[in-house]
């Protein structure tokens, strides 16, 4: 098996040489293979949810949108992603290609529970998408409602093991309608 049809990549061996003081060990920085091709193409993922009467004119909507409209023409679109007509557990099965069930979004964070499927946490044994894809060395980030943490980890009391980042992301700005913004 190559080190491509296995996820996580293996660690970078160390090329420094340890040898019995300062003096003798020789420090060479370690440096991680380019895993992804010169002329790989980005990938921008958007999800409009809720979007009622305001759906953007690039998917048959009324709301002009050029910028939308440019991008989709620069590369591929899809447009019939299976929603399951609730928020949390549409993104949860697009954050990580999975039934929202299985990976306990069985409904909105709000009335998350300790059902099995529908606790509201992405369990850390379902990657996220941009997991897999910072491993294969793209930049990764998410900006926008989220929705996807249960409430009782969304007060000022806490626990905030999930407010200020999600795995995979090197960069995560989320809007949440207790805090405002979360960095």
């Amino acid at each position: 098996m190559t080190n491509q049809e296995s996820l996580p990549f293996p660690p970078t061996p160390s090329t420094s040489i340890a040898g019995r003081t300062m003096q003798e060990s020789v420090y060479k920085q370690r440096i991680t293979p380019r895993r992804l091709p010169a002329d790989t193409p980005n990938i921008l993922i958007v999800l409009i949810d809720d979007a009622g009467p305001a759906l953007p004119a690039t998917f048959g909507g009324e709301v002009h949108t050029p910028t939308m409209d440019r991008i989709v023409k620069e590369g591929i679109a899809y447009n019939r992603f299976h929603t399951t007509a609730m928020c949390s557990p549409t993104r949860a099965s697009l954050l990580t290609g999975r039934n929202h069930h299985r990976v306990g979004n069985g409904q909105i964070g709000e009335l998350a529970n300790d059902w099995d499927g529908y606790c509201g946490v992405i369990p850390r044994s379902s990657a996220l998408v941009a997991e897999v894809l910072k491993d294969y060395g793209y930049a990764t980030g998410a900006w926008g409602k989220w929705h996807n943490t249960p409430a009782n980890e969304t007060t000022p009391a806490g626990p905030v093991r999930k407010l200020a980042y999600e795995p995979g992301l090197r960069v995560f700005l989320r809007l949440s309608r207790r805090r405002g913004l979360a960095i």
